[in-house]
């Protein structure tokens, strides 16, 4: 079962797709993987923590995936999110130079464990 959702600065906005992001929930047996397309910037920052915080509290044991490979930019407060994401056990998936170097800058500015 798949949940889909899509959120808007206004209503106008629905056509220009550089401010929308789409959020999929696709849970499995083994994960629940949340899938965004669009950007994560603005208002769009504190619907993924609700949406992170909500499937956070109902894994029952499985894998938490955040899948970046749709998305096209995101700010500076979402990349404080991602490494909190991060943080807290959630699998950054990326594909692409911008992203996959993002999570990678991510990982070295935020490591697991202090050394």
């Amino acid at each position: 079962m798949y949940k889909r959702l899509e959120v808007a600065a206004r209503q106008g906005d629905l056509l220009d797709g550089s401010v929308m992001l789409k959020i999929t929930v696709q849970p499995s047996p083994t994960q629940v993987r949340l899938k965004l397309e669009g950007n994560l910037r603005g208002a769009w920052v504190p619907e993924l923590e609700d949406c992170w915080r909500s499937a956070s509290s109902g894994l029952d044991g499985r894998l938490l995936c955040l899948d970046l490979t749709a998305v096209e930019h995101v700010d500076r407060a979402g990349r404080y999110l991602l490494a909190l994401m991060r943080r807290n056990g959630t699998q950054l998936i990326a594909s692409g130079t911008v992203m996959t170097e993002l999570v990678r800058s991510l990982e070295r500015n935020w490591p697991l464990t202090e050394e």
